[in-house]
């Protein structure tokens, strides 16, 4: 009669006993380097903020914080080598919209995002920017439409992935315009930047911060942004709702997840830290410079958008009027 009694409270034990070492190891931690990976190459605006972020972390953790690019499968191969990682904090990922677009348009046999990842911080959103060569004839995105409509399916292009944020948001701009154009996706976002300088990409939609430089130089020429106000460091460049166009809403956000597993202590201590940071006045002023509104708050807050993102994408993919090349 006793038996059952004993075997309760020693499972009740070990229970405390590994929440205490959860708690004490999240109270130390980190005690070596961190390691954050992303699923798209160097230069783009994912890797600028993921750097920024790190940066920040880095001093407050008193650690190096590893950023690594891993490029491929439209997003996948990245964030499916962080889920596969040991769940001790030391692995994180900074995800995209493509982890919600990625489970209907390209899901991966051995990697769902819900199933394997843990949410830990909704880092934010960023705005989009419509860019083309420097020696483009296009002043507007109306005159882009126009050349596009004069010439059926010549024009091409750029994407870092079938079901990336870029995709996405060309797919409505074309759906709006009533135009075509093919689809050039490219996993190394400085090929991509190559070929548009080059004119042998017509166009590009592109989260904003990673291009900052590029536009500024005056090496492509932006011609819209989207969100409801023009972006604090190109004034001059109106937005897509301006010229008439309903690409309003940044198509793209960002967040950090962990492997699913990690203790929620540890995930509660990354979250708080990653929270100081963005709260910095400083670091609010300089990624507001940069296109990007952050969101921050508990995990939750990144679980819930990222259920409702993959629901919303799955019944617009089973839309008849949708096509994902």
């Amino acid at each position: 009669m006793l038996a059952r009694p004993i075997a309760t409270r020693l499972c009740a034990a070990i229970a405390a006993l590994a929440l205490s070492s959860a708690v004490a190891k999240a109270q130390t931690y980190p005690d070596r380097p961190p390691k954050i990976v992303l699923a798209f190459g160097a230069g783009g605006t994912i890797d600028t903020l993921t750097r920024i972020l790190a940066d920040k972390l880095g001093e407050r953790w008193k650690q190096n914080v590893v950023v690594e690019n891993k490029p491929g499968g439209a997003g996948n191969i990245g964030a499916a080598a962080a889920a596969a990682a040991a769940p001790d904090g030391y692995t994180l990922h900074m995800g995209a919209q493509s982890l919600a677009t990625n489970v209907t348009l390209v899901p991966a046999p051995n990697f769902d995002p819900v199933r394997d990842l843990e949410p830990v911080i909704f880092i934010g959103f960023a705005q989009d920017v419509l860019m083309v060569p420097k020696d483009a004839p296009y002043k507007t995105v109306g005159d882009l439409v126009a050349a596009a409509k004069a010439r059926p399916g010549e024009m091409n292009y750029s994407s870092s992935g079938i079901g990336s944020s870029g995709h996405l948001a060309t797919l409505l701009l074309m759906q709006l315009g009533g135009f075509k154009a093919q689809h050039v996706p490219y996993t190394s976002l400085g090929s991509a930047t190559t070929d548009l300088t080059s004119g042998r990409l017509s166009f590009w939609i592109a989260t904003l911060g990673g291009h900052l430089g590029n536009i500024k130089a005056g090496v492509v020429r932006a011609l819209a942004v989207s969100g409801a106000q023009r972006a604090q460091e190109i004034p001059d460049v109106p937005t897509f709702q301006e010229q008439g166009v309903a690409l309003v809403e940044p198509s793209t956000w960002f967040g950090v997840f962990a492997p699913k597993g990690t203790p929620q202590a540890l995930v509660a201590k990354i979250n708080g830290d990653f929270n100081a940071v963005l709260n910095e006045p400083a670091m609010k002023e300089r990624l507001s410079a940069l296109g990007f509104s952050i969101v921050g708050g508990e995990p939750k807050v990144m679980a819930d958008h990222l259920s409702a993102d993959i629901a919303k994408w799955a019944k617009v993919a089973s839309s008849p009027d949708f096509s994902a090349k």
